[in-house]
């Protein structure tokens, strides 16, 4: 199993120069499994430029997973090209809703007027589906999608494939109302998802001091993404859903900070970047 970040900005794209080190494009993840079987995670302004990719490679059947449906996680979906080849089948995965259906959620931002196109107009085959609750077989992957506290309905994922394992979760605010240290783990938001896992690619929109004012907007802290994943037994940490207002070198001091608190604990921290490759590691013992 193999990780491709191709967006990694929360909130708002942020193209620019103060941006080209980590990238502006937002939330995209491709999980390339052991069979050949492409997962696409999420379909923000990312998806674009992995849908391009995807057309020359030419899989048959895809399936596109939501952690949730804000417009950071759904506005690149019109502009995926495999959804305007007649020949293709698209299997789109979300969290599910008790007041309407996926596909009656998704055409509400793919239909007039906000976008020209409805949803049931694109030449590709869409198939719609409300993630079970319960871990599901996609390709060689088992897939968990459980939720997890952000606004509206959202769920973590967890990847596992022939002993390695990948956690992904975007956004998410585990201590919302608790402080690390206060709590269980498995009393977390998150825990059963990222517990002992090999990489977990998780929400560290905000530094300490900016979460001060943030507090129940639904992402962490740096300090609460180290801390989440510490107390999960994570492996290794990506730290990813940069903020739009974040240059740079504002995140690379983020990156600095995130190292001095995981201490000497094994892999370092790192930033999601565009382009970055992951090759997932086996679960942490």
């Amino acid at each position: 199993m193999r990780a491709t970040v191709w967006g990694c900005r929360g909130s708002l794209a942020a193209p620019g120069p103060e941006t080209l080190q980590y990238g502006g494009n937002t939330t995209c993840l491709e999980v390339e499994l052991d069979d050949g079987t492409v997962l696409v995670v999420d379909a923000g302004t990312g998806i674009r430029t992995l849908g391009i990719e995807l057309v020359d490679r030419a899989p048959r059947a895809l399936h596109l997973l939501l952690t949730h449906l804000h417009l950071d996680h759904i506005e690149g979906l019109g502009f995926f090209a495999p959804l305007w080849r007649p020949d293709q089948e698209l299997h789109i995965w979300g969290p599910p809703s008790p007041v309407a259906s996926l596909d009656q959620r998704l055409s509400r931002y793919l239909s007039p007027p906000l976008f020209p196109i409805r949803l049931d107009e694109v030449p590709a085959t869409v198939h719609c589906h409300d993630l079970p609750s319960e871990s599901f077989e996609l390709g060689s992957a088992t897939i968990t999608a459980l939720p997890v506290i952000h606004r509206g309905p959202t769920v973590g994922f967890r990847f596992e494939e022939n002993g390695t394992s990948l956690a992904f979760m975007p956004d998410h605010e585990p201590y919302l109302g608790v402080e690390p240290g206060e709590a269980l783990p498995e009393w977390l938001s998150g825990f059963a998802i990222a517990e002992g896992v090999g990489t977990l690619i998780h929400d560290a929109q905000y530094s300490e001091e900016e979460y001060a004012s943030k507090r129940g907007f639904g992402h962490s802290s740096i300090a609460h993404a180290v801390a989440f994943a510490q107390a999960a037994g994570a492996g290794r940490l990506v730290l990813f859903h940069h903020d739009p207002l974040h240059t740079d070198d504002r995140l690379g001091l983020l990156e600095a900070r995130a190292r001095e608190l995981w201490g000497d604990n094994g892999h370092p921290p790192a930033l999601a970047h565009e382009g970055m490759q992951l090759g997932v590691v086996p679960a942490a013992a």
